[in-house]
Protein backbone atom coordinates (compact mmCIF):
# COMPACT_ATOMS: atom_id res chain seq x y z
CA UNK A 1 0.00 0.00 0.00
CA UNK A 2 2.66 2.51 0.73
CA UNK A 3 4.67 1.64 -2.28
CA UNK A 4 1.25 2.91 -4.32
CA UNK A 5 0.80 5.73 -2.55
CA UNK A 6 4.75 6.76 -3.64
CA UNK A 7 3.82 5.54 -6.91
CA UNK A 8 0.78 7.86 -7.18
CA UNK A 9 2.72 10.85 -5.55
CA UNK A 10 5.32 10.66 -8.04
CA UNK A 11 2.95 10.56 -10.92
CA UNK A 12 1.24 13.74 -10.21
CA UNK A 13 4.51 15.28 -9.38
CA UNK A 14 5.68 14.77 -12.63
CA UNK A 15 2.52 15.93 -14.00
CA UNK A 16 2.14 19.02 -12.39
CA UNK A 17 6.10 19.72 -13.51
CA UNK A 18 5.30 18.83 -17.14
CA UNK A 19 2.43 21.15 -17.12
CA UNK A 20 4.17 23.90 -15.51
CA UNK A 21 7.30 23.57 -18.00
CA UNK A 22 5.55 22.54 -20.87
CA UNK A 23 3.07 25.94 -20.32
CA UNK A 24 6.79 27.90 -21.56
CA UNK A 25 5.92 31.77 -20.95
CA UNK A 26 2.27 31.32 -22.45
CA UNK A 27 -0.55 31.11 -19.98
CA UNK A 28 -2.61 27.93 -20.18
CA UNK A 29 -5.50 29.27 -21.32
CA UNK A 30 -6.22 33.16 -23.00
CA UNK A 31 -7.65 35.36 -21.44
CA UNK A 32 -11.33 35.63 -22.85
CA UNK A 33 -12.19 39.08 -23.71
CA UNK A 34 -14.75 40.40 -21.75
CA UNK A 35 -18.52 40.51 -23.03
CA UNK A 36 -19.41 44.58 -23.37
CA UNK A 37 -22.89 46.10 -23.58
CA UNK A 38 -23.46 47.46 -27.12
CA UNK A 39 -25.85 50.19 -25.76
CA UNK A 40 -29.54 48.92 -27.99
CA UNK A 41 -31.28 51.82 -25.99
CA UNK A 42 -32.00 54.04 -29.01
CA UNK A 43 -30.31 57.18 -29.37
CA UNK A 44 -32.20 58.66 -31.55
CA UNK A 45 -35.86 58.49 -30.06
CA UNK A 46 -37.41 58.09 -26.45
CA UNK A 47 -37.07 55.11 -24.78
CA UNK A 48 -39.53 52.35 -24.98
CA UNK A 49 -41.20 50.02 -22.59
CA UNK A 50 -39.99 47.78 -25.70
CA UNK A 51 -37.02 48.88 -25.40
CA UNK A 52 -36.54 48.13 -21.93
CA UNK A 53 -37.96 44.36 -22.11
CA UNK A 54 -35.43 43.67 -24.61
CA UNK A 55 -32.57 45.07 -23.03
CA UNK A 56 -30.26 42.00 -21.61
CA UNK A 57 -26.79 42.68 -19.95
CA UNK A 58 -23.74 40.12 -20.63
CA UNK A 59 -22.59 37.97 -17.87
CA UNK A 60 -19.67 38.82 -15.99
CA UNK A 61 -17.76 36.69 -13.22
CA UNK A 62 -20.09 37.35 -10.48
CA UNK A 63 -22.95 38.82 -12.27
CA UNK A 64 -23.58 41.37 -14.48
CA UNK A 65 -20.47 44.51 -15.32
CA UNK A 66 -21.75 47.33 -13.20
CA UNK A 67 -20.60 49.61 -15.25
CA UNK A 68 -23.09 48.72 -18.10
CA UNK A 69 -26.07 48.48 -15.46
CA UNK A 70 -25.07 51.92 -14.06
CA UNK A 71 -25.07 53.38 -17.81
CA UNK A 72 -28.49 51.55 -18.64
CA UNK A 73 -30.09 52.81 -15.30
CA UNK A 74 -28.81 56.47 -15.91
CA UNK A 75 -29.85 56.40 -19.37
CA UNK A 76 -33.27 55.85 -17.86
CA UNK A 77 -33.69 57.95 -15.25
CA UNK A 78 -32.68 61.32 -17.63
CA UNK A 79 -35.53 59.91 -19.54
CA UNK A 80 -38.10 59.43 -16.96
CA UNK A 81 -36.62 62.94 -15.43
CA UNK A 82 -37.39 64.42 -18.90
CA UNK A 83 -41.24 62.95 -19.64
CA UNK A 84 -41.79 64.06 -15.96
CA UNK A 85 -40.77 67.32 -16.76
CA UNK A 86 -42.78 67.58 -19.86
CA UNK A 87 -46.16 66.12 -18.42
CA UNK A 88 -45.59 68.52 -15.58
CA UNK A 89 -45.48 71.42 -18.62
CA UNK A 90 -47.65 69.81 -20.06
CA UNK A 91 -50.37 69.50 -16.76
CA UNK A 92 -49.84 73.34 -16.39
CA UNK A 93 -50.84 74.52 -19.79
CA UNK A 94 -53.67 72.68 -19.25
CA UNK A 95 -54.50 74.17 -15.92
CA UNK A 96 -53.86 77.32 -17.48
CA UNK A 97 -56.78 76.81 -20.51
CA UNK A 98 -58.74 75.56 -18.04
CA UNK A 99 -58.57 78.97 -15.96
CA UNK A 100 -58.68 81.00 -19.10
CA UNK A 101 -61.82 79.03 -20.21
CA UNK A 102 -63.32 79.44 -17.19
CA UNK A 103 -62.58 83.56 -16.86
CA UNK A 104 -64.43 83.68 -20.33
CA UNK A 105 -67.57 81.19 -19.58
CA UNK A 106 -68.19 83.75 -16.29
CA UNK A 107 -67.61 87.08 -18.73
CA UNK A 108 -70.18 85.22 -21.30
CA UNK A 109 -72.93 84.46 -18.67
CA UNK A 110 -75.95 86.30 -18.92
CA UNK A 111 -76.65 88.37 -15.98
CA UNK A 112 -79.85 87.50 -13.92
CA UNK A 113 -82.70 90.65 -14.38
CA UNK A 114 -84.45 91.28 -10.67
CA UNK A 115 -87.57 92.69 -13.05
CA UNK A 116 -89.04 89.75 -13.33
Amino acid sequence: MFLFLVVALAVVVAAVTLAVVGGGEQAPLPDAAPERLYDSLPTDRPVTRADVDDLRFPLAARGYRMADVDDALTRLAAELAERDARIADLESALTGARAAADGVSMEKRPEEDGDR
